[in-house]
């Protein structure tokens, strides 16, 4: 049995901010070994319920986060960028579930370091009209693909967000939102007892149940950007149009949309050069 994990960064034990999760913040070497414990718990509870192998993507940023001589022996890791599918590159239907670990709630939700994808560059997203930041898209991605999510974890914001969009997901609380820069901290050691055992219901419930077929029916992504100079570059795209000066339009099977949002945050990034978080 493969099961899949998707590491971010922002909803890992303890951190808080900027300087927590980014390339050259005063605490980001800190935050790196934060990130790699939690996913470490994670692959734990995976094997101990039956997973044969874990494939591990680092999914944060520059996605060269977790310590490649700290992460558990028996993960296959995944790192580095460009990744066509980014946050879920080597997904595919040879993985029965997925783990998220480290997630955040979606831009506009009082969450910690809550954002979608970009900071502030995109002020909001829609599935088929439906509010969506990472969480809700990774879960469409996924199921679109056969693959069920079965375990997040993240602050209380990124949890509610999970089991809004999915009540059968196995969610872990490891901070308590006080603001977008605070939090109430769950003990280190306490927070990754409760990822390995989420992670272990998880993949014991996908084992259980019969496996989704997937879907590959289009879904419309609707994205909001905060600079209109983005959505008109993204217009010349084939199939992309525009609901208004700021938001683009795009319909088609969900991974793909996945892969070709990816593209569209390669051409926000060249025209803003903005850092995200401000």
């Amino acid at each position: 049995m493969q099961v899949y994990i998707s590491a971010d960064m922002e909803g890992v034990t303890g951190l808080v901010d900027a300087e927590d999760v980014q390339l050259g913040g005063r605490d980001y070497a800190h935050g790196r070994a934060m990130m790699t414990e939690d996913v470490n718990a994670a692959v734990r509870g995976a094997l101990a319920a039956g997973a044969t192998r874990v494939l591990v993507n680092d999914a944060h940023s520059t996605m060269r986060n977790l310590l490649v001589d700290q992460i558990h022996p028996e993960a296959v890791l995944v790192r580095g960028k460009p990744k066509r599918m980014g946050m879920l590159e080597g997904l595919d239907g040879g993985s029965e579930a997925v783990l998220c670990v480290g997630y955040h709630s979606r831009a506009g939700a009082l969450g910690v370091l809550s954002h979608s994808y970009m900071g502030h560059e995109i002020e909001d997203m829609w599935l088929d009209d439906r509010p969506v930041g990472e969480i809700g898209f990774a879960h469409a991605t996924a199921a679109a693909l056969g693959v069920p999510v079965v375990m997040l974890s993240g602050d209380d914001a990124a949890c509610d967000e999970m089991t809004a969009w999915d009540g059968t997901v196995a969610t872990v609380a490891v901070k308590y939102a006080r603001d977008r820069f605070a939090a109430r901290l769950r003990p280190a050691a306490e927070a990754r007892r409760a990822i390995e055992e989420a992670a272990a219901e998880g993949v014991r419930r996908a084992a259980a149940r019969p496996r989704p077929t997937g879907a590959d029916g289009p879904v419309t992504l609707a994205v909001r950007w905060q600079n209109a100079s983005v959505a008109a570059e993204l217009e010349g795209i084939p199939g992309v149009t525009l609901r208004d000066s700021r938001t683009v339009l795009v319909t088609g099977p969900a991974p793909q949309l996945f892969r070709l949002f990816g593209v569209f945050m390669r051409v926000a990034a060249s025209l803003t050069g903005q850092h995200p978080y401000c």
